[in-house]
Formats: C-alpha cells, sequence, structure tokens
C-alpha cells in the first residue's frame, strides 16, 4: 500500500468543522485514534511498538539497540491545519519499510518509524515536547506544568491517556539507539515549486522561538467608562501586533506572527482586565530573531505604559539555528539525483535531534505553498516519489 493510500485512511480522523482542516492534539480523542491506527497499521508489516517514557511511539525492524536507522515525523497538528504537516511522515516511513521488506531487504542496522508527541505545540504550547523531553532540551518539572487552554496540565492529560508524568524526562538509552534520523516532511513553503521539483533534502532551519505578551489593566464597563478614565490592555496588545510586522518587515527575510490573542474575560461589553497574546519570531542568523523580539518588546513596552498598563513578557520556547549534518545531506542528495537542498523556516523534531546525531530532512513539494492551514496540499504523485526517496535513503544507511 503506497503512502498516499495509507494518508486517505486517516483523513476523517480530527476533521474541525469549526475551522476547517484538522485539529488533532496531544492525548485527545484525535490523537488516540491516530495512534491506534499507527499501533495497529505497524503490526500489520510486522514491526514491534513501543512507547518511550515521553509519550513517543517507536515501530522496531528488529531489535533495539545502537546505530539504529530511525525515521518518522508526529501526527497531531495546529488548529485547523492541514492534511499533511506530520502525517505525510509518518505514513511515508510505514510504506518505505514495508516496500523494503517486500524487496528481501536485509538491513544490517536496526530500523525504526518513531511518532513524536506535541511536535507542533498546538495544545500545550511548546513544540517539539516529545523530542525535547527525550534529548533533555526542556526541564520534566516545566513540561508536567504546562497547561491546555482549558487549564489541563501536562501531566494530568498524559495520567488520563495512560502514561506514567513522572517517568517524563531524558532518556539517554533510547536516544543512544538512534545512529541516524531522517524525518520527511511535505515543504511548508514555495521552494520546491519555484526549482520544480518534486523532493529537497533540508540544510538549515531558522533560528525560531515563541513569546507570551501578557497586558494587565483594568476591567471595566464598555459603556460606563469614558476613554480618558481607561486603562485597557487590548490597545498595547493591538499596538504590539502591528509593531510584529512593521518591526519584522525592517529585517530581511524576518518572520514575525501573533496568531493567538486572548482578552479576559472576553465579554463584548467589556473592557478586558489582561490580554494575552503569543509572538512567533523567526530570522536567519543567530543572534538576530531575539533582537527583533527585543525591539518588539520595547514598542509593547512603551503601548503599555502609555496606556497605563503592565506587561510582562515570557519566553516560551526557542531553538537556534540548526544546520543538518553536511555529510548525510550530501549524501542523500547525491543518492537521489542531485535533488536540491533547502533552507526552512518551519521547526521540526529532526532539528532537535541534529544536536545529538545525524539528523537529516527529505521534503514533498506542495503545490499550493500553504501550509498550517487547509489549502496543504501534496499531489500523489509527488507523494508516491517521497516514499520511494524516503526508502532509498533508508536502505543505503541501513545496508
Amino acid at each position: 500500500m503506497t503512502a498516499s493510500a495509507l494518508l486517505a485512511q486517516i483523513e476523517g480522523v480530527g476533521r474541525d468543522a469549526a475551522r476547517g482542516g484538522y485539529s488533532r492534539h496531544v492525548f485527545d480523542s484525535a490523537e488516540a485514534e491516530l495512534r491506534e491506527w499507527f499501533t495497529d497499521r505497524a503490526a500489520r508489516r510486522g514491526l514491534d511498538v513501543q512507547t518511550d517514557r515521553n509519550g513517543n511511539l517507536w515501530a522496531w525492524w528488529g531489535t533495539p539497540g545502537p546505530d539504529a536507522v530511525v525515521t518518522g515525523s508526529h501526527l497531531d497538528s495546529v488548529p485547523g491545519g492541514g492534511a499533511f504537516d506530520g502525517p505525510l511522515g509518518v505514513v511515508s516511513a510505514l510504506d518505505a519499510l514495508a516496500s523494503l521488506k517486500a524487496g528481501g531487504f536485509t538491513p544490517a542496522r536496526p530500523l525504526a518509524v518513531v511518532v513524536f508527541a506535541e511536535e507542533e505545540g498546538g495544545r500545550f504550547g511548546v513544540p517539539c515536547l516529545g523530542s525535547r523531553l527525550l534529548t533533555g532540551a526542556i526541564d520534566p518539572d516545566r513540561a508536567r506544568r504546562l497547561t491546555d487552554p482549558d487549564g489541563v496540565t501536562f501531566a494530568d492529560a498524559a495520567r488520563r491517556a495512560g502514561h506514567d508524568p513522572e517517568r517524563f524526562g531524558p532518556d539517554p538509552e533510547t536516544l543512544g539507539n538512534i545512529g541516524h534520523f531522517i524525518e520527511l516532511h511535505v515543504e511548508q513553503g514555495r521552494g520546491l515549486i519555484d526549482q520544480n521539483s518534486a523532493v529537497a533534502v533540508g540544510s538549515t532551519v531558522i533560528a525560531h522561538g515563541r513569546w507570551r505578551f501578557s497586558f494587565r489593566g483594568q476591567g471595566n464597563h464598555a459603556g460606563a467608562t469614558r476613554i480618558g478614565d481607561r486603562s485597557d490592555p487590548m490597545l498595547p496588545a493591538a499596538a504590539t501586533v502591528a509593531a510584529a510586522r512593521r518591526l519584522a518587515s525592517g529585517m530581511p527575510d524576518a518572520r514575525a506572527t501573533v496568531g493567538r490573542l486572548v482578552p479576559n474575560p472576553g465579554g463584548t461589553n467589556v473592557i478586558a482586565s489582561t490580554v494575552d497574546l503569543w509572538l512567533d519570531a523567526r530570522v536567519p542568523g543567530e543572534a538576530l530573531t531575539p533582537a527583533l523580539v527585543a525591539d518588539i518588546t520595547g514598542a509593547a513596552r512603551e503601548a503599555a505604559a502609555e496606556e497605563g498598563c503592565e506587561l510582562t513578557v515570557t519566553e516560551e520556547s526557542y531553538s537556534g539555528t540548526v544546520t543538518f549534518d553536511s555529510g548525510l545531506r550530501d549524501r542523500m542528495s547525491g543518492l537521489l539525483g542531485g535533488v536540491p537542498a533547502l533552507p526552512t523556516g518551519a521547526g521540526h523534531d529532526a532539528a532537535i535531534l541534529a544536536a545529538h546525531v545525524p539528523a537529516g530532512m527529505l521534503y514533498v513539494r506542495n503545490p499550493t505553498g500553504i501550509s498550517h492551514a487547509p489549502e496543504e496540499f501534496a499531489e500523489p504523485s509527488d507523494v508516491d516519489e517521497g516514499g520511494r526517496a524516503l526508502a532509498a535513503v533508508l536502505r543505503d544507511l541501513a545496508r
């Protein structure tokens, strides 16, 4: 069964009627259904499925051990996301191993497919949470305390899903089994459209992070409170959104986005008492992302002071520039006939693992150039070509 056929099997899981697209978040019912689906499909292919201490799923061909060749991605999504971001890498991995088995290949090294938990950070706010816990890139106590929009902690959600949150944390044994990690992903941009190629390898990931801006003012009556008597946190919040766009526009290839803003209490006829917004910032160059955030923070503080509000800024996650293993990148590109190497502004679990093991990315063309939205797409022929490319890379690495 091809990768595109496998992807079709899960197209009905986690559809979001309100937003469009898909909302599949770690430890919710949709993600649990996908985990069950993955476990079943992996078992049908003769793979041994295990769950590690951090809630990541592993499907092994051969006995787990050092120097394994590992591939995979994630099954969760952003709110209202597309069908390909994450699942494409998982189904392609299953298809690649099945095709290698069907072709009579006998690997000299163990092979595995991994499904990482909470890659998008769509429920608990921190991206790549499963791989960060695995590698020790996040404090497990902080991870356990993370809350979703309903106030449920990551620990409680994990416990309800049958995991022991007290075991969360660095897992050197599991990490030590990875000899190479390859993640296939739908491209989240226009690079392959412009280069007229169905597949590419990854070169770098832009430095990026998320910051929470919390504005505190005075809640009051919308009709009875004169404009001059207000301390309205919505005004500096709005000014911050505009400043993010203005300041990012003044830096080469910078990206700054406010995709979530939450007023409290949120009534139509109520002046908010607090407003929280989340800034996503990404700039090529190691020191430039923090510099952009500092400039945006300065503008936000000025706007808050003018309105008589208080501001607290909290860094929720940050990843510096990642350069994927150049030897692995060139080896994959050559094996695939000289396909292009692309940088990306999107974060991935492969970028977290790259600090510890040789890691690489394969991208599959997205003809819309759109991602994190329902219009995200890949042609079935390109999906299947990506699966064949992944199988060729895994064969080369595991022979």
